[in-house]
């Protein structure tokens, strides 16, 4: 008999914002049906005697005290003893998560694993998006100067970005070519991403929330004054929106596709009706900041399709 546990591998919490953090809010939820839950650290993975072992704690996560979680007790489990086993640690996307999808992927078909360990190793968040470039805005990924020459003569404002970084880290624009600064930055992180700089950046960007092959809600993210970022953590404040008939048209496709991948949760993001090339399946976030904004808990939503 499966025991109701749900493990969580991610952050220690103290490390975590209960404002906005999306891993507590699912666990939150999670705790109130009876499940308890079990936090493990990606570097507490191991294979002994062919089974996989987690070192971590079961935790009592509490909105409504100071200190909001509590940790019950210390422990090592066999994994295939959970219900579910969710991976929700930051990227960046580097070679010990790519270890660790490769040791969950052994167990995937005795425990369901949010998202599923072979998929995020599959989809690069970034460069997953060429597939969808006819939605995008002009875009290349490349580390070869002559092509990005190129670019910059078509294009006058380009946004640069690494290809596995996250959260708005490492993202410049530039109104013209500077050689000396792009040979750094390819220096720096291989393959990178130049895109047109769209100004309606201003207004916001739009983070749509896909469950299960389907639209489950959408935010908006405005930058503040004088920045480009959208990222929450570079200061910019969220608000309710909707979605345009172009968005919510290239919001379907692509849920539709990530389902097809077995990608049960994923954001996406769209700049002026134009998909911005994240296509976020790591660790994907903004839960808890669309529940306090339009009071829906996609919380419920994500565990009523996974039938916990």
């Amino acid at each position: 008999m499966m025991s109701k546990i749900v493990a969580i591998q991610g952050n220690h919490p103290s490390k975590l914002n209960p404002i906005t953090d999306t891993s507590i809010f699912l666990a939150n939820e999670i705790q109130n049906k009876n499940y308890k839950i079990f936090y493990y650290k990606p570097e507490n993975l191991s294979v002994i005697n062919s089974k996989i072992f987690a070192e971590g704690f079961f935790i009592k996560f509490n909105y409504n005290k100071k200190i909001f979680f509590k940790i019950l007790k210390k422990q090592k489990i066999n994994l295939t003893k959970c219900k579910f086993i969710l991976i929700r640690q930051d990227p960046p996307f580097n070679l010990e998560y790519i270890s660790t999808t490769y040791i969950l992927e052994t167990i995937k078909d005795k425990v369901k694993i949010i998202n599923d360990p072979t998929s995020i190793r599959n989809i690069s968040e970034k460069l997953y998006s060429v597939k969808f470039l006819r939605y995008m805005p002009n875009t290349i990924f490349s580390q070869n100067i002559d092509e990005i020459k190129k670019f910059f003569r078509k294009n006058d404002r380009v946004i640069l970005k690494p290809i596995h970084s996250f959260g708005g880290n490492d993202i410049h624009l530039l109104n013209k070519f500077n050689l000396k600064f792009i040979k750094k930055f390819i220096k720096k992180h291989d393959h990178i991403i130049c895109q047109k700089y769209l100004s309606k950046i201003y207004k916001g960007d739009k983070r749509v929330f896909l469950i299960n092959g389907k639209i489950a809600g959408v935010i908006s993210r405005v930058p503040k004054k004088g920045s480009f970022l959208s990222n929450m953590g570079k200061g910019a404040k969220a608000v309710n929106t909707k979605l345009t008939r172009i968005e919510k048209k290239i919001s379907v496709l692509v849920a539709k596709n990530l389902k097809k991948e077995n990608i049960f949760f994923a954001g996406i993001d769209f700049i002026d009706e134009k998909l911005n090339g994240d296509i976020n399946v790591t660790s994907p976030t903004g839960l808890k900041t669309f529940y306090d904004l339009s009071k829906i808990n996609l919380a419920k939503t994500f565990w009523e399709e996974l039938k916990a």
